[in-house]
């Protein structure tokens, strides 16, 4: 499997873009933000950002990802530099209570999704250069962790929850990956549980989104609407689905239908089968991208797509897991499928690196490792 990687991962990410612009067909037609005079305005301004994507994944594809080691603190300036601005009044766009956007011109950029590839460039150059210190203090712990830190706490007190959550479970991966001392790496995961709890004391509203996922039905006039209604939507497709087009709950039912809670419509839709596609589809790349990585060159190269493996994944279970209520609502976008231009940039520069990876990878290497665990589980006569 391992030389099929790269295409094994084109073809999972070439179906879920599929899916994806298929159900923003379906779904953005009954968007709150769509124009009354262009019902396909979102539509188009996806397929904008999708083609941008392709070319900023072929180009993450065709240099040499070390150049990434060379930049690495210039591209931690900048993704600090635009988080900050979130907060400059006339520049940081507020949007449903969190300060996560920048406008320019008609388009709104993230600039926490470029956080998710700086945190992972950045944890994998440390962890590179310095790869025999794990479990020491202050380089294993302590360094990464303050580095990391400022840019989880910018994005955390931007009230944008689920993304601190994913790069912080994307830091914790890391550490653990390059050797750090399980006791520093459970006083992170302390140190990480604590601050939730305190941004959950300080922000009321986000402890009732924390309890609303327990009894959505209960909260299903209030904030557990959406996990409500996408259980609805994912109960009525059932396994053959009501018809592409023929969701009734998106008809401004179903708030957010096309970007955080795009799920449910696959299920409500194309049904049972289609909705296990797309999760086989993620396990696929979970799989192919991990396979990447660890038959990388060198440690970055290892570092780098154990990371960005991870924060692909976790936002994918993230998303899944908010919509059929096994999760509390976090407000994520489901990786290539759901509306959003700085997150798709961000996932398809992501691919494009794995196949930069894939593309210098040591197949020989590998082909010697295997045969030398063979000889090591021979039993000697």
């Amino acid at each position: 499997m391992s030389k099929w990687s790269a295409q094994i991962l084109i073809a999972a990410v070439v179906f879920l873009l599929g899916v994806g612009v298929v159900m923003l067909v379906s779904t953005s037609v009954f968007g709150i933000d769509a124009p009354s005079d262009d019902i396909y305005f979102d539509v188009k301004r996806q397929v904008v950002w999708l083609v941008l994507g392709g070319m900023v994944c072929v180009l993450m594809a065709s240099i040499d990802y070390h150049l990434m080691q060379k930049m690495v603190w210039g591209v931690y300036c900048v993704c600090i530099l635009l988080l900050i601005l979130c907060y400059v009044p006339e520049v940081g766009r507020t949007i449903n209570g969190e300060s996560r956007w920048i406008g320019l011109g008609g388009f709104n950029l993230q600039p926490s999704e470029l956080a998710k590839l700086t945190i992972v460039i950045v944890m994998a150059h440390w962890f590179s250069r310095y790869s025999s210190d794990g479990k020491y203090f202050w380089k294993g712990f302590i360094a990464p962790g303050l580095i990391a830190g400022l840019i989880v706490i910018l994005v955390l007190f931007e009230v944008d929850m689920g993304t601190a959550a994913i790069l912080s479970a994307v830091v914790f991966v890391l550490m653990f990956v390059a050797g750090t001392n399980w006791k520093y790496l459970m006083l992170s995961l302390g140190l990480g549980v604590s601050s939730f709890a305190m941004m959950l004391f300080l922000r009321p509203d986000k402890m009732e989104r924390m309890t609303a996922f327990v009894n959505p039905e209960l909260h299903r006039s209030g904030v557990g609407l959406q996990q409500w209604m996408a259980l609805m939507a994912l109960g009525s497709g059932g396994v053959e689905g009501m018809g592409l087009g023929s969701g009734r709950l998106k008809m401004l039912y179903m708030p957010f239908a096309h970007t955080d809670f795009i799920f449910p419509m696959i299920g409500e839709e194309l049904g049972l089968r289609v909705t296990l596609a797309v999760v086989f589809a993620f396990l696929l790349i979970a799989v192919a991208g991990l396979m990447i990585a660890f038959h990388a060159r060198d440690r970055f190269g290892t570092m780098l797509g154990v990371g960005i493996v991870s924060f692909i994944s976790l936002q994918a279970v993230l998303n899944m897991g908010v919509t059929t209520s096994i999760l509390p609502n976090t407000g994520l976008p489901l990786p290539f499928i759901s509306y959003g231009g700085s997150a798709l940039l961000a996932v398809m520069a992501g691919i494009g690196i794995l196949l930069n990876i894939f593309r210098q990878g040591d197949i020989a290497g590998r082909d010697r490792f295997q045969g030398i665990a063979k000889r090591r589980i021979t039993p000697r006569v």
